[in-house]
C-alpha cells in the first residue's frame, strides 16, 4: 500500500480540469500555471516578511518565522480575516500540483537531513553523557505520551481513530527533537562551539535516529492494520531495502562521487542530475514498500553523509534553493491544514494547553535530570532541556504523516502544530538567556586569539 503526503491533498482536481490541462500550451493550462504562480508569489512574499519581522522584533531564527508564515497563510489567520483572499489564492484546481511540490521538497529535505548525521564529529567528546541524555530524552516523553494519550483520545469527537495507532503517534510526536533547527539556533546565537551545544547536538542527533525509527515502525504498524504477518513482511522489505542501500548502493556511489569530485573539482550539473534521479528512485521504492516516499530520500542521505566534501558541495550549490523555495511551500501546506478555529471552546484550549505543557515538561524533565546525573550544572542542564524541546520542522513532518494516515484528527493535529510552534519560539530566548555566560567565554576566547597571534609575530 503506497502512502504519500499527496494522499490528503487540500482538494482533488476535477476530471474536467485533468482533461483541460492535457494541453501544455492551451489557455486552460496557462490559467492553471498562473494560479500556481500566484500561490508561490504569495507564499514567498509572506514568508520573507514574517521571517524579517520575527528576527527584528521577536529575536527568532529564520526557521521559526518560516513556520509561523505557514500558519499565517492558512485558515487560522488569512482565512479568518480575509477568507475571500485565501480562497482566491489557494484554489482547488492547483491543489494536486501544490501537494506534489511540497512532497518533492520534503524528499530533498530529508536527503539533506540524512547527510547531516556526521556522528564522528558530534560524538567525539562526552559520549556517555550524550548517550544517557538522548536515551532518556526519548524514553521519558514517549512513555508519558503513551500513558496519557487515552485521556486525550477520550476528548475527541466521534468517530475516533484507532486507539493503538493514536497512542503510538501521540507518544512519538512529543518525543521528537529537531536537530537542523537546533544547529541553526546555536549558529545564529554564536554558541555552536560551546560544550552545552556539543552535548545537545550530539543527543539530538541520536534522538533523531530514534525518532525516525519510531516513526517508521509506527507508520508500518498502522499501514499493516496491526496485522503481525503484514507488519513483519513490510518491515522485512524495508530493512532489506535499507540493507541493500548501505551495502551495495553506498559503496558504489561513494566511489563514483569521489572520482567525480577529483576529476571535476566540484559537484557538476551532471552529477547533481544523477543524485536527483537516485533520490526519486529511492523515494519511489520506499513508497511502493508501504512507507512514505520521504524515507527514501533520508536513506540515501545517510548513505552519503560520510563524504563531507560532497555534503559541502551539495549545501553550497543545491540546499539553499531547497530551503528558500520548497520548505516555505511545505510550511504553507501544513498551515492550510491547520485551523486554530477548530479549537472553538474554552475546553479545547485548556486541552491544547495541557498537551503543550505535557510535551514540554516530559522532554525538559527527562533531559534535565539525565544531564544533572551526568555532572552538568543546573544552568547547563536547563539549557539542554530547553534545547531538546525544539521540535519545529521534524515535528511537522511527523504530524503530517499521522494526519495523512487518519490517525491524528484535525483538532489534535492543530493542537500538536501549536505545540511544535510554541516549543520552537520559546527555545531561542531561553537558550540565549541560559547560555549567556558561555557566550561571553566564546567571545572572549575569539577576541584574544588575534591578540596572541599579533604578539607572537
Amino acid at each position: 500500500m503506497s502512502q504519500t503526503l499527496a494522499a490528503s491533498s487540500v482538494a482533488a482536481p476535477s476530471a474536467t480540469l485533468v482533461n483541460q490541462a492535457q494541453s501544455a500550451v492551451g489557455s486552460s493550462a496557462e490559467h492553471l500555471v498562473l494560479q500556481l504562480l500566484y500561490q508561490l508569489i504569495v507564499i514567498l512574499l509572506v514568508t520573507r516578511s514574517v521571517v524579517w519581522l520575527s528576527r527584528r522584533f521577536l529575536g527568532q531564527t529564520a526557521v521559526a518565522g518560516e513556520i509561523l508564515a505557514g500558519l499565517v497563510l492558512g485558515p487560522s489567520l488569512l482565512g479568518k480575516l480575509f477568507p475571500e483572499v485565501m480562497h482566491a489564492v489557494f484554489v482547488p484546481e492547483t491543489s494536486a500540483i501544490f501537494v506534489g511540490i511540497a512532497q518533492v521538497g520534503l524528499i530533498l529535505l530529508m536527503f539533506q537531513i540524512g547527510m547531516e548525521f556526521d556522528f564522528k564529529v558530534q560524538l567525539r567528546q562526552g559520549r556517555s553523557a550524550i548517550a544517557v541524555i538522548s536515551i532518556v530524552g526519548v524514553a521519558v516523553p514517549f512513555s508519558l505520551g503513551f500513558v496519557t494519550a487515552p485521556w486525550l483520545w477520550e476528548t475527541l469527537a466521534e468517530p475516533r481513530p484507532d486507539l493503538r495507532a493514536f497512542r503510538l503517534f501521540f507518544a512519538t510526536a512529543i518525543s521528537i527533537t529537531a536537530i537542523p533547527i537546533l544547529g541553526r539556533i546555536f549558529m545564529e546565537l554564536g554558541l555552536s562551539h560551546t560544550r552545552t551545544a556539543a552535548l545537545t547536538i550530539g543527543s539530538a542527533a541520536i534522538d533523531d535516529i530514534f525518532g525516525w525509527l519510531l516513526l517508521g515502525a509506527v507508520s508500518t504498524m498502522v499501514i499493516s492494520r496491526f496485522d503481525p504477518a503484514q507488519f513483519a513482511l513490510n518491515a522485512l522489505l524495508v530493512l532489506g531495502y535499507v540493507g541493500a542501500v548501505l551495502l551495495v548502493v553506498r559503496p558504489a556511489m561513494r566511489y563514483w562521487l569521489s572520482r567525480v569530485l577529483v576529476a571535476e573539482r566540484q559537484l557538476s550539473t551532471s552529477a547533481i542530475a544523477w543524485i536527483l534521479l537516485t533520490l526519486l528512485v529511492s523515494a519511489s521504492i520506499t513508497s511502493s514498500l508501504g512507507i512514505f516516499a520521504i524515507i527514501g530520500g533520508f536513506v540515501i542521505g545517510v548513505a552519503l553523509h560520510e563524504n563531507r566534501q560532497f555534503v559541502a558541495q551539495w549545501n553550497e550549490r543545491v540546499s539553499g534553493f531547497v530551503h528558500v523555495f520548497f520548505i516555505p511551500v511545505f510550511f504553507a501546506y501544513t498551515g492550510l491544514r491547520t485551523d486554530v478555529g477548530s479549537l472553538a471552546t474554552l475546553h479545547d484550549w485548556v486541552v491544547c494547553g495541557l498537551v503543550c505543557l505535557l510535551a514540554f515538561v516530559a522532554k525538559f524533565g527527562g533531559t534535565y535530570i539525565a544531564s544533572r546525573i551526568m555532572g552538568e550544572s543546573r544552568r547547563s542542564a536547563a539549557a539542554i532541556g530547553v534545547s531538546m524541546n525544539t521540535r519545529a520542522l521534524m515535528e511537522l513532518i511527523a504530524l503530517n504523516i499521522g494526519y495523512d494516515l487518519g490517525v491524528l484528527p484535525k483538532q489534535t493535529f492543530t493542537m500538536l502544530v501549536i505545540m511544535a510552534i510554541a516549543s520552537t519560539f520559546i527555545a531561542t530566548p531561553l537558550i540565549r538567556r541560559l547560555m549567556q555566560d558561555q557566550r561571553r567565554v566564546v567571545e572572549a576566547r575569539s577576541s584574544t586569539v588575534p591578540m596572541v597571534e599579533t604578539i607572537t609575530r
